[in-house]
């Protein structure tokens, strides 16, 4: 399995736009990185870009304008473009945002996503169930980010799926630096099964209640442990 703390592009095949396509690898891209993971800022070279995805180096440049305007990106003068970290205030700031998002995806799970798709949730996240998260991890910090990605999907709101993408690079990278953190995976892992419970039941105001708590409860791990971010 290749760790997310590499950058990890795909090259792309030009049909319509390629600054279009261009912009799509590099924000995957950045988004599947572990960016707090590391303490050293992460550079992009334009022209390494430029190969990987099999293009000239004008879409990528397009590309990483766009990246910039969203602020995923930051461009300075004679150094290069990086990929911007937040603040510990901006990341707080950030998860309690998700929480507000994923907490009203749980409670429209309830409501719209089918009997088979909530029983699945067992199956779909066994490390939720097998052993001590601290004995795997990696595996176990896929596996949450896809559970909370998975919430999000389930609550079949398109408004929610967009607004939490863009965050999702950021809260991502966070969640799997605590996850390392304390007893986080510990308190993480037995709130999974309490939130998969509550859906599996259709207990919206209970799911929604979890969910939410257990995003206040990062970011509140986040102002203990988050010096390092400023």
């Amino acid at each position: 399995m290749v760790k997310s703390d590499q950058f990890n592009i795909t090259p792309i095949v030009a049909s319509s736009s390629l600054r279009t396509l261009a912009y799509e690898a590099l924000k995957a891209a950045i988004t599947n990185m572990d960016i707090y993971g590391r303490a050293e800022e992460v550079r992009l070279d334009e022209r390494k870009l430029s190969q990987d995805l099999g293009v000239s180096r004008t879409p990528v440049r397009e590309a990483l304008t766009v990246l910039e305007q969203e602020g995923f990106v930051r461009s300075e003068a004679r150094r290069g473009v990086f990929v911007i970290k937040k603040t510990k205030k901006e990341i707080v700031g950030m998860i309690h945002a998700w929480a507000a998002l994923e907490s009203m995806a749980a409670r429209l799970a309830c409501e719209r996503a089918t009997d088979a798709q909530l029983k699945s949730l067992r199956e779909m996240f066994p490390e939720f169930y097998e052993g001590k998260p601290s004995e795997h991890l990696d595996e176990y910090s896929d596996a949450n980010i896809r559970f909370h990605q998975k919430i999000i999907s389930l609550g079949q709101c398109e408004v929610i799926e967009d607004l939490s993408s863009n965050l999702l690079m950021h809260v991502r990278g966070i969640r799997n630096t605590a996850l390392r953190q304390g007893e986080r995976a510990e308190k993480s892992i037995k709130e999974h099964v309490q939130i998969i419970k509550a859906l599996e039941a259709r207990q919206s105001e209970l799911a929604e209640n979890l969910v939410r708590e257990h995003g206040l409860g990062l970011a509140s791990h986040v102002n203990t442990y988050g010096d390092y971010l400023e």
